[in-house]
């Protein structure tokens, strides 16, 4: 893996997600197997301010919980190498979500997960955003990894 913060190019090599769902644009911390930190930098030109909502845009809650298991996903990836390469990895649950504050263009999200249980297939991770240092959303996430076609 290449040395932090891991850029655009680098999440792309990781992750199967691609504009307009690719939801991370950096990782500024990384700990395999433990822990990240990734950001998403919120823009008046994301696609779903077009219609979430009109005069008053607010990120959706369902896109910072994707964003969070986007940077997840990326630990669980780097974390077990033999999964890197042609990956297939999928949500499988979400819990104890809270929303706490709208996230809005100009924001930055920066959001940090910490793992909870880990193996090569499943993993379940607790995660964290945050908009200036102030709590927006929380939620753990259990996911599954494997190489397409198992």
């Amino acid at each position: 893996m290449s040395k932090l913060p891991l850029n655009m190019d680098e999440i792309q090599r990781i992750l199967p997600h691609r504009y307009p769902f690719l939801l991370v644009d950096r990782i500024i911390s990384l700990e395999e197997g433990k822990r990240i930190v990734g950001v998403k930098n919120i823009t008046i030109n994301e696609p779903f301010f077009q219609g979430h909502f009109p005069g008053r845009p607010i990120m959706p809650g369902v896109l910072i919980i994707e964003a969070m298991a986007q940077v997840g996903g990326i630990l669980a990836l780097v974390s077990t190498p033999e999964n890197l390469g042609n990956p297939s990895i999928f949500l499988l649950g979400v819990d104890k979500v809270r929303f706490r504050k709208p996230v809005v263009p100009g924001d930055q999200l920066i959001l940090e997960l910490e793992t909870l249980r880990s193996g090569q297939k499943f993993w379940k991770m607790k995660g964290k955003a945050l908009v200036n240092q102030t709590l927006v959303t929380e939620a753990e996430l259990m996911a599954s990894v494997g190489v397409e076609g198992e």
